[in-house]
């Protein structure tokens, strides 16, 4: 993220829009990884878990992505799922015109399947490939995307891997070097990012780290990123893995993106992650990073945080004064609605 992006993003809250949004296209998976927030029971609230939304297929999706994206004019689009690669026709439409109106976007996928060889022309598009560790590991979390079928399904791409640190790599000595240095010798790999696992308040499971994982995991990445130029993580930002924010309410990530269920207008909250993530025990790496930027003081004198929190207040009254003059004009809509009347195309 340079500059011009800093600024730009800022307008956005300025003007009471969200920089980011975040788009379960789909709320289908052939995959049943454990410890997979999207399907968690709380990631809607309690009582509709993601399996249970109705969702969107053919023209009816490509319509509601461009149908959101318009509405929030957002400077970065993350489109993760369920699987979006079983939608890969549709995300064919919709990719180039998200492309055309200069939107970043984000494809979060196992790469179950092969990705289309046309993706690697369009512009300011990142494939983000979720890696659960080695292959020993991996493959039994991820099947049927396991890493021959990633190897094949990339081959051809620039890819980003994306790795979810959880308590089992970090008990063995060298899992992380050894992970990040395969990867790093694949030409097909442009970038390797890391996150911690996050659990949900009150998990016990196998893939929370405790403090000590947590401590041992930041102060291997310092150390690897040094070694590994594709290691793209600031060293800002691993370090604020070791305080992440307290709350919601104190986590710029979380206070800058809007997501979306795959119905096009159940919004997950408070986070990406849905339920009631442990806040303390938060992995997210683009919390972090926008963490460690909150903690950068301009001119060493006032923190960037600080300034993020009063433009949050000014976008709030533009966003009341918007709601206020829409209500006052018969038949337009409210800016914050999701998206208008689309209905569920059948199956095809």
């Amino acid at each position: 993220m340079g500059p011009r992006h800093v600024v730009s993003a800022w307008g956005k809250i300025l003007l009471g829009r969200t920089p980011t949004l975040s788009i379960e296209i789909t709320r289908e998976c052939p995959l049943r990884c454990p410890g997979c927030y999207a399907y968690g029971d709380e990631h809607l609230g309690g009582g509709v878990t993601l399996r249970d939304v109705s969702d969107f297929r053919g023209q009816a999706l490509v319509d509601g992505i461009l149908s959101l994206v318009d509405r929030h004019r957002p400077l970065h689009v993350s489109l993760v799922g369920g699987e979006p690669l079983v939608r890969f026709r549709e995300l064919d439409r919709v990719l180039p015109l998200l492309a055309a109106r200069g939107v970043h976007t984000q494809v979060v996928t196992s790469a179950v399947r092969p990705l289309p060889l046309g993706w690697r022309d369009i512009p300011r598009l990142n494939i983000s490939v979720s890696v659960d560790g080695l292959p020993a590991e991996h493959d039994v979390r991820r099947a049927p995307a396991t890493y021959d079928r990633i190897l094949k399904h990339i081959e051809g791409h620039t890819v980003t891997i994306h790795c979810t640190v959880t308590r089992q790599q970090v008990q063995r000595d060298g899992y992380l070097a050894e992970f990040i240095d395969f990867w790093s010798a694949r030409p097909s790999v442009k970038r390797i990012w890391m996150s911690l696992y996050t659990p949900q308040v009150g998990e016990e499971s196998a893939e929370r780290l405790r403090h000590a994982d947590r401590d041992r995991a930041v102060a291997e990445l310092l150390t690897l990123r040094r070694r590994y130029p594709k290691l793209d993580i600031p060293e800002s930002a691993i370090r604020a893995y070791a305080r992440p924010p307290e709350n919601p309410e104190s986590c710029i990530f979380a206070r800058v993106t809007k997501t979306v269920s795959a119905d096009l207008t159940s919004a997950v909250t408070p986070c990406q992650f849905g339920g009631r993530p442990d806040c303390a025990s938060c992995g997210c790496m683009a919390s972090a990073a926008l963490a460690a930027v909150g903690h950068h003081r301009l001119l060493g004198l006032v923190p960037v945080s600080a300034v993020f929190d009063a433009s949050l207040r000014v976008g709030a009254a533009v966003n009341r004064l918007r709601r206020l003059q829409g209500a006052s004009v018969p038949g337009r809509p409210e800016v914050d609605r999701a998206v208008g009347p689309v209905s569920p195309a059948p199956e095809t």
